[in-house]
């Protein structure tokens, strides 16, 4: 008898790839967004670094946005 593969099994494999992959997204637009920051900081001569704070608060927003997202299509 011929044994097919379990579609959980191909699920559960997806998954956990693109769970690994957040990571990575995550870590990738925060970096981002603190080097634009900080350039921001450096073009417009701020001793505060003002803009690097937003620029990490806003990619930290953006990178949860993000993987809210990524886990709304996560089928079980």
């Amino acid at each position: 008898m011929n044994q097919q593969k379990s579609p959980k099994k191909k699920n559960n494999f997806k998954n956990a790839a693109m769970l690994s992959g957040i990571a990575f997204e995550m870590g990738a637009i925060i970096f981002l967004a603190v080097k634009g920051g900080k350039w921001l900081d450096a073009h417009y001569q701020n001793e505060k670094n003002i803009f690097t704070v937003i620029a990490t608060l806003l990619g930290v927003a953006i990178s949860i946005w993000v993987v809210l997202q990524q886990l709304k299509r996560i089928k079980y």
